[in-house]
C-alpha cells in the first residue's frame, strides 16, 4: 500500500467516526416528550371499605312435619309467592281417616259423659232418701268425672288429627321468592327428611359485613343513637343522616339504590377480632339475591384541601414512594412523597409536592432528575376528569333525597 493512499483512507475513516459521534451526540440531547397532569387541590370525601355478602331480609326453611308420600307440588321454583301459598302436598288419606276415627272416639265420650250425668241424677235424691247408699252415689259421681276426662281427652285426640291433616298442605309462612325442590313427588317424606327447599323475603335485602375492634369504636356513639332512634320509633329502621352506604357488585358495578345501618350484633367473634353488621338495601325486582358476594363502602370522613395525583404517576420505591416534577424551566425533578388515602383512581399526597406542579404520568420509565423534557398536558385523567370524579364522590356521599 503506498503511503499517501494510506494517509487517505486513515483521514477518512476519522471523519466517519467523528461524524457517528456527533450524531450520536445530538441524539443523546434531544428532549423526550412526557405526558404531565397539574396537582389538583380539593376537598374530598374518604371511603371505608368492607367485604359483604347479601342475606334475606327473612327466611324460611320449609320442612315437613309429617311422614307421608309427596302429592303435588304447587308452586314454580324460583317464583315470588305470597304467605299462606299451599307448597308442597302430602297424600292426606290417612289423617283424614286419623280424623274421622277421633271423631267417633269422641261422640262416643260424649254419650258415655251423658249416661254418666244421668246416673247422678237419678241417685243423688235416692241417697237422701236412703234408697241407696252413699258409696253407689260416689261411684256414679266419679264415673261422671272420669267421662268428662275422657270427653277432654277426645277433643284433644281430635284436634291433633286435625292438625296433622292440615300439615298434609305445606304452606308458604312468609312473602318470598322460593327455592329449587329437594323432594320430587312421590317421595316419601317427614320431618326427619329435611329440607324440602327455602325461601327468602328479599325487599328489601339485608348485607352483612364484619367491623374491627377499632372501627366499631369509631361509630359506637352513632350506632347507639341509632337504637335509641329506633326505640323512639317504634323499631322502624332508620339511617343516621349523612352516612349513606354504596354497595360494589361484581365487575365494580355500584348498585344504584344507597342502603343503611341495621343491626350490630351482640358480640365481638375472639377469633377474628371482628364484629357482625347489617345493613339493609331496597332491592325492587328481586335483583340481588342471597349468597352474592359484594362491598360495602362509605364515607368514614373528609379531607379538607387534599393535594390530588392520579395513581400512575407515583411509582413505588423500596417501601417508598415518588413523582417525576417537571419544573418551570422542563427539568425533571424526582421527588419522594408521602402518600395518604386513595380515592377511586387519585391518590391523596400528604408530603412532597404542592398545588399547581406538574407531575409525570407518561413516560416514566427513563426519567432521571435534571433531565429536560418536552411537557405534553394529557387528555386523559387531567384535572377537568379528576374534578369529575371528585364531583361524583361528593354527589355519592351527600346523595339528594328522594322524590
Amino acid at each position: 500500500m503506498k503511503p499517501a493512499t494510506y494517509w487517505f483512507g486513515l483521514l477518512a475513516m476519522m471523519l466517519m467516526v467523528g461524524c457517528r459521534g456527533e450524531a450520536n451526540s445530538t441524539a443523546a440531547h434531544v428532549a423526550p416528550a412526557v405526558g404531565v397532569v397539574q396537582v389538583v387541590q380539593r376537598d374530598v370525601p374518604i371511603y371505608t371499605e368492607w367485604v359483604a355478602s347479601t342475606e334475606g331480609t327473612v327466611n324460611a326453611s320449609i320442612r315437613a312435619q309429617v311422614t307421608g308420600y309427596l302429592l303435588k307440588r304447587n308452586y314454580v321454583e324460583g317464583a315470588v309467592v305470597k304467605q299462606g301459598t299451599v307448597l308442597f302436598e302430602i297424600d292426606p288419606r290417612k289423617f283424614q281417616a286419623a280424623v274421622d276415627q277421633a271423631k267417633g272416639e269422641l261422640e262416643k265420650a260424649r254419650a258415655q259423659l251423658l249416661k254418666t250425668e244421668l246416673n247422678v241424677k237419678r241417685d243423688t235424691p235416692l241417697a237422701k232418701s236412703g234408697a241407696i247408699s252413699q258409696r253407689e252415689l260416689d261411684d256414679s259421681i266419679q264415673d261422671h268425672a272420669a267421662a268428662k276426662a275422657n270427653v277432654a281427652a277426645a277433643k284433644a285426640n281430635l284436634q291433633q288429627a286435625l292438625l296433622n291433616l292440615s300439615f298434609t298442605k305445606i304452606l308458604a309462612p312468609i312473602d318470598g321468592i322460593v327455592g329449587i325442590a329437594k323432594a320430587q313427588v312421590g317421595d316419601l317424606i317427614g320431618p326427619e327428611t329435611g329440607e324440602l327447599t327455602s325461601m327468602s323475603m328479599l325487599d328489601p335485602i339485608r348485607v352483612y359485613i364484619s367491623l374491627g375492634e377499632q372501627e366499631y369504636l369509631n361509630v359506637a356513639e352513632k350506632i347507639q343513637e341509632h337504637y335509641k332512634t329506633m326505640q323512639d320509633g317504634g323499631g322502624s329502621l332508620v339511617l343516621p343522616e349523612g352516612v349513606p352506604l354504596q354497595l360494589i357488585l361484581a365487575g365494580e358495578r355500584v348498585y344504584q339504590h344507597t342502603g343503611g345501618f341495621s343491626l350490630l350484633d351482640r358480640q365481638v367473634d375472639q377469633k377474628t377480632g371482628t364484629i357482625r353488621a347489617a345493613a339493609v338495601f331496597p332491592n325492587p325486582g328481586n335483583m340481588l339475591r342471597p349468597g352474592q358476594f359484594a362491598r360495602v363502602r362509605a364515607v368514614t370522613k373528609f379531607r379538607s384541601g387534599a393535594l390530588l395525583v392520579p395513581q400512575r404517576a407515583v411509582s413505588d420505591l423500596q417501601g417508598g414512594h415518588q413523582v417525576a416534577v417537571v419544573g418551570a424551566d422542563n427539568q425533571v425533578d424526582i421527588r419522594p412523597v408521602k402518600v395518604g388515602e386513595r380515592t377511586d383512581n387519585l391518590w391523596i399526597i400528604d408530603q412532597g409536592l404542592n398545588a399547581g406542579d406538574r407531575v409525570v404520568v407518561e413516560g416514566l420509565e427513563k426519567l432521571k432528575s435534571g433531565m429536560r423534557v418536552v411537557p405534553r398536558p394529557v387528555s386523559t385523567d387531567t384535572t377537568e376528569n379528576i374534578s369529575a370524579i371528585l364531583a361524583d364522590q361528593l354527589r355519592a356521599a351527600h346523595p339528594e333525597p328522594a322524590r
